[in-house]
């Protein structure tokens, strides 16, 4: 489900930052020296710092400072993204739809099974209200080819390109070759550009890739010398020196075919040419000398036994039923923190677009040049995106390599590509949906259809199992009988796991419901209308199928293929509200050319992972789960004894809301979570962690203030007493002008931002509790602030006091104190503090090797640390 968004990251962006931390999106990045580097270079090497995080779930402040350590189900719990369901004009249409229905008609939909309600509604989507909203609306999502469009990002990057923003002008060129025609020679020009801008960032694999692209699109040959001296040069820089030599020779020949030497244009190709020659004569006779890994670090292997009943499991996990929790694992043996306990791969996931994709108004013909995700990730494998391979269809759909792009064709896309803007209005929900069917194929999704409905009493329907084995007289029943497993007791990420996960239908609204229903059957209408119906059941080779046919629409009616389509997407969309997992990253904001940046929370993609589905929540989970692009890694995250149930949780943590907070959050799961957490809470007076975080204290005497409309000092001597308003009002004021602060951080008056946090703090102190959250967060953002000053002994000491607090909130070895610690050990390394370095880094590797895993970027730049550390002179080690 959709993370919280409305926070953001500050991240401070010093030089000299490794790849590795470029990728990552963890609180502090540093870069460490090579174990070469004299003493003296090394306190110039910096972090990329990422302070004073409020967002998400894992973060001190109410959210995550790590991308790959999100939930699974990060804010599941908050109410479904915008981007989830369909956009508000189709809803509002659908209600619309919903209320002019006869009375006996909406008591049928009411109570329909998903075959019966796709049969009564094939016909309730008419061409002259609901059909002709869709097409207007779909007007509204931009996702063919235009080449306007693309010539205006051609000339934005072009005047990027020459103010030296080369990230964002790549991203912009990009965008061009994404709205070029097929077959179009701008789309040399564009890879060609970006190739260039590619060059500048240093990433000259990438850059050697468009050239070629630009090439084999017909770059024009008059334009092509540079090109090839740019290759010339990347090989150079590569190390490929015979290449280099190779490229240099085919711009000589180049060159002297044209017949005109004397031209400038020519002239400066002749000079950087000769220039390139002396550099590869010169590497040729004296060749670098190897580079030595960083303290030749080995990355640790985690190994495991597989689980026979269960995919991707360990043999730690064992599938359970009974009637209160329905299906669960238990472990079967005593676990360790840290301990493996699943890996999957996510059945379908889909990309969630940006909400710039959707236009207010159509006649708007001003592109926008925001970026969104589906500009930086794969749409097939989620890998970050640096030099995207566009759709030769439509502009939407962008891949990280040509492989991706031809498998996401031959998987699902030459079905999607022309619905493209169907699906933008309908919702990641339906496009999910969508993506589901077209890769089970349609005789696997035609086998289940038909076999939900057979049985006696419905007992191939989820619920109805569930139920039924609920009410065997013994419920501890083998794997074969739970819904999900095949006929030999084993639960697969399989679709047959995705088609038995429980849809809930009989508790969603007849209203949403309804909704769902009219979106599946436009969805389907509109395959059959284009001519892609038998595309979509598999009847013609991809080959045939290289282009959308179009044709006349015959008839209203569905044909009993799509009718079964139509009823597992339906299906597949119910059940999406409580089983779809959300993809969560770290995702900066802006450019990303500028000193500090902000960094927020976003929720990649929607995606099933059938066996993940299968955690019940908990307040207070046992595990940590890790992301990497389309997979996933479940670890405990604290001793988890034989025969107790593995927890994982979906958004509302006991660390970050109340009991009444999160049991409403939770009810869109129909369930009331009777969890450890909630009913400790529910069951004693004591204040929760939360409640003492949000506590008051007397503006007087410093004593808890206690109450609830009007609060009074719990100090007998002082009875002061106040409204909760007033105190709120304050607070609000108080976090305004902390905004303020890191503003001025932003616009690098740092001066200023440290006297204006500072009067925060006072301010604070007068009637906040010491440990209220807020007080340790704004330590954090000194702690930023200093840091960008390079002023890292004050750095130090206020994320210290930061910690005592997040401890306190957290616990000792959460995933929490893990991020904090880290970047602790990164400023007292950039402050050449070698022992407190050293001893952070022991701690901050303990705790994020059992939350993230020992092969996490982290953990390989905490051990990188620790070597260069380690490898100091004795003298200096003493010294320090």
């Amino acid at each position: 489900m959709a993370p919280s968004l409305s926070c953001t990251l500050m991240v401070l962006r010093l030089p000299l930052r490794s790849a590795a931390a470029a990728k990552s999106s963890r609180r502090p990045e540093l870069r460490p020296p090579t174990s070469g580097a004299p003493v003296r270079q090394r306190r110039a090497y910096a972090c990329r710092l990422h302070c004073s995080a409020p967002i998400g779930c894992s973060a001190p402040y109410g959210g995550s400072a790590a991308g790959s350590v999100l939930p699974v189900l990060l804010g599941a719990a908050i109410r479904l993204s915008v981007m989830a369901l369909p956009v508000e004009e189709w809803r509002l249409c659908a209600a619309r739809c919903w209320a002019a229905l006869e009375p006996q008609l909406r008591e049928q939909l009411t109570v329909a099974s998903p075959h019966d309600m796709v049969r009564l509604g094939c016909g309730l989507l008419r061409p002259e209200e609901e059909a002709a909203a869709l097409r207007r609306l779909c007007r509204q999502a931009r996702a063919g080819k235009e080449p306007a469009a693309a010539r205006f990002y051609r000339e934005e990057g072009n005047r990027l390109f020459g103010r030296r923003h080369y990230g964002a002008a790549a991203r912009l060129y990009s965008q061009a070759a994404s709205h070029e025609l097929p077959g179009s020679p701008e789309v040399s020009v564009c890879f060609a550009n970006r190739s260039a801008a590619l060059f500048h960032l240093g990433r000259f694999e990438v850059c050697l890739e468009d050239i070629a692209r630009a090439e084999s699109h017909g770059y024009p040959d008059r334009l092509l010398p540079k090109v090839l001296l740019r290759k010339a040069e990347c090989l150079l820089c590569l190390g490929r020196l015979q290449d280099a030599a190779d490229a240099l020779s085919v711009v000589e020949n180049k060159i002297g075919m044209d017949g005109i030497m004397t031209s400038p244009t020519h002239q400066t190709l002749l000079k950087k040419l000769s220039q390139l020659k002396i550099q590869i004569h010169e590497k040729e006779s004296c060749p670098e000398p190897a580079q030595e890994a960083c303290g030749d670090i080995q990355r640790k292997l985690e190994t495991w036994e597989e689980n026979d009943s269960i995919s991707g499991a360990s043999s730690s996990l064992r599938l359970n039923f009974d009637t209160e929790r329905g299906r669960h694992l238990v472990a079967s043996q005593d676990i360790l923190p840290g301990q493996s306990l699943l890996k999957e791969e996510a059945f379908v996931s889909v990309l969630c677009p940006g909400e710039s994709l959707l236009l207010q108004d159509s006649s708007e013909t001003v592109w926008d040049t925001q970026v969104t995700n589906a500009d930086l990730y794969c749409h097939r494998c989620l890998r970050q995106l640096l030099a995207s391979v566009p759709c030769h269809g439509c502009s939407y759909a962008k891949y990280c390599s040509q492989n991706c792009a031809d498998m996401a064709w031959e998987q699902y896309h030459r079905t999607e590509c022309s619905l493209g803007a169907l699906l933008l209005t309908l919702g990641v929900f339906c496009h999910v949906a969508l993506r589901t069917v077209l890769l089970a194929g349609f005789a696997e999704v035609r086998r289940l259809v038909e076999w939900s409905h057979s049985g006696e009493k419905g007992l191939h329907n989820p619920e109805a199992r569930c139920r039924h084995l609920g009410e065997a007289p013994d419920t501890r029943v083998s794997t074969r009988g739970i819904p999900g497993c095949n006929d030999n007791g084993q639960y697969q990420s399989s679709y047959q796991a995705v088609f038995n996960l429980l849809p809930h239908i009989e508790k969603h609204s007849p209203e949403h419901k309804f909704l769902c229903m009219l979106s599946v059957v436009a969805i389907c209408k509109q395959l059959q209308e284009a001519g892609l119906e038998a595309a979509v059941l598999n009847q013609e080779s991809s080959e045939k199928w290289s282009k959308p046919k179009t044709c006349e629409k015959t008839s209203g009616e569905l044909s009993l293929e799509l009718k079964i389509m139509a009823e597992a997407m339906l299906r597949h969309v119910l059940q999406l509200q409580c089983n779809a997992q959300a993809i969560t990253v770290m995702q900066e904001l802006g450019s990303g050319d500028s000193a500090v940046v902000n960094k927020k929370p976003v929720r990649l993609a929607t995606a099933f992972f059938p066996v993940i589905s299968l955690l019940n929540h908990s307040c207070c989970p046992n595990i940590s789960v890790s992301f990497s692009g389309t997979a996933a890694t479940v670890r405990a995250s604290q001793p988890i004894p034989s025969g107790q149930e593995i927890f994982h949780c979906y958004g509302p943590h006991q660390c970050r809301m109340r009991v009444a907070e999160r049991q409403q959050l939770l009810r869109q799961y129909f369930f009331e979570c009777r969890c450890q957490a909630c009913l400790d809470e529910l069951e004693s007076d004591v204040k929760s962690v939360v409640s003492m975080r949000n506590s008051f204290c007397c503006p007087s005497c410093r004593a808890p203030m206690q109450g609830e409309d009007m609060l009074c000092c719990s100090n007998e001597v002082c009875a002061i007493s106040v409204s909760r308003e007033s105190l709120s009002c304050r607070l609000r004021d108080l976090q305004r002008q902390i905004k303020e602060g890191l503003e001025l951080l932003r616009d690098r008056k740092a001066d200023q931002a440290i006297e204006t946090l500072l009067k925060c703090q006072m301010d604070a102190g007068n009637f906040l509790s010491s440990e209220h959250l807020l007080m340790g967060e704004m330590e954090d953002h000194l702690a930023q602030v200093y840091a960008t000053l390079g002023k890292w002994q004050e750095a130090a000491r206020h994320l210290e006091r930061s910690i005592r607090i997040v401890e306190m909130h957290h616990g000792p070895s959460s995933v929490e104190i893990g991020h904090e610690l880290f970047k602790l050990a990164q400023i007292l390394f950039n402050g050449f503090a070698v022992s407190e370095a050293l001893s952070t880094i022991q701690r901050a590797e303990e705790i994020l090797s059992v939350h993230c895993g020992p092969q996490s970027a982290q953990i390989q730049e905490l051990q990188e640390m620790k070597t260069c550390l380690s490898e100091l002179p004795r003298s200096i080690l003493q010294r320090t």
